[in-house]
């Protein structure tokens, strides 16, 4: 099959976007199938052929290269942030026809968006932490923020990856600076109190129609907290398995996966929790993980012994499978 490996993004997470996108370049099965590399960028959208630009029909996803219309069967998509990890590109892809891989439209506009998906979440008794929703030209009283949520707290974009426009306040006078981060990325944002605990990052997908934890990831911060720098910068350790004790690395478990299916997630994915006093606290789900070698999921699939082509070639099964659903509608 022709597979467009769909890669970059409008967001500063088209960089992390393009390396995982060559990850999956490097993976896929070559005897099966035939990659072509597709960038999805604020430029354009194009395939690299010989390193040659060639611009995508956004009429079919489809291109010409020496007189011959070259059409896909399947699209991977590595899309950090818009448009590809909050519903735009599945919904664009589902009206043309096309099969992808990962969750549908509505999940990843569900889980990009940090508020809906608490209220999600809420409703099947996960534990989160305690948070306040305010948008652009809101009046913000400081010290109600710190009376209802205590000191520090955190300051996100409503939608936003990569901890992009992410702030922890420690006192007051830390506020306006970090409102300003925050609003640069989303004219939404949402502040949550400080959980004092383990981060850890937990993989999860379905595989061969089980819902599989592929491993739990301890994340160890040099800075304050996981921030950009610590993500791709090398400002971090990351130990998986996690050091976790029996039961807690039980209750992990059983707790990512029914976010997974709370949510209504199919395709790769990986959840953030913070483990305070063996609870494990929902921080938020990444439908679109990183995948360059050094991102965690990749990690959590060497340790698990699995190969990543292997994971691939299920996705690409799923996403098969997806279109057979819609001709039956």
């Amino acid at each position: 099959m022709n597979i467009a490996v769909v890669m970059g993004g409008y967001s500063d997470e088209s960089v992390i976007s393009l390396r995982s996108g060559q990850l999956i370049l490097n993976e896929l099965d070559t005897k099966k199938h035939t990659p072509f590399e597709v960038h999805i960028l604020k430029e354009g959208w194009y395939v690299l052929v010989g390193g040659e630009k060639i611009a995508l029909d956004k009429s079919d996803f489809s291109f010409q290269h020496h007189g011959k219309k070259i059409q896909f069967d399947v699209a991977i998509n590595t899309v950090h942030g818009t448009p590809g990890e909050d519903g735009h590109l599945q919904a664009y892809w589902e009206l043309i026809d096309l099969p992808y891989t990962g969750c549908n439209f509505y999940q990843s506009a569900l889980t990009f968006n940090k508020r809906d998906t608490l209220s999600v979440i809420s409703k099947f008794d996960i534990p989160k932490a305690k948070s306040v929703y305010l948008r652009f030209g809101d009046a913000i009283n400081g010290q109600l923020l710190a009376d209802t949520l205590g000191l520090p707290f955190f300051v996100k974009p409503n939608q936003s990856g990569s901890s992009l426009g992410v702030s922890m306040v420690n006192n007051l006078d830390e506020l306006d600076q970090a409102l300003a981060f925050a609003f640069a990325e989303d004219h939404d944002i949402l502040i949550e109190s400080y959980l004092k605990g383990t981060e850890v990052s937990v993989g999860v997908l379905r595989y061969k129609g089980e819902i599989l934890v592929l491993g739990i990831t301890e994340i160890v911060s040099q800075n304050a907290f996981f921030d950009y720098e610590a993500k791709y910068q090398g400002k971090s350790e990351e130990i998986t398995p996690a050091r976790l004790d029996v039961a807690t690395e039980a209750l992990v478990k059983s707790t990512a996966k029914k976010a997974y299916e709370a949510l209504g997630m199919t395709g790769f994915s990986r959840t953030d929790f913070i483990v305070m006093d063996g609870i494990p606290y929902f921080i938020e789900m990444n439908t679109n993980p990183g995948l360059s070698p050094q991102s965690i999921f990749p990690q959590q699939a060497a340790h698990a012994k699995m190969a990543f082509s292997d994971l691939l070639e299920n996705e690409i099964q799923l996403a098969m499978e997806r279109k057979t659903i819609w001709a039956k509608l």
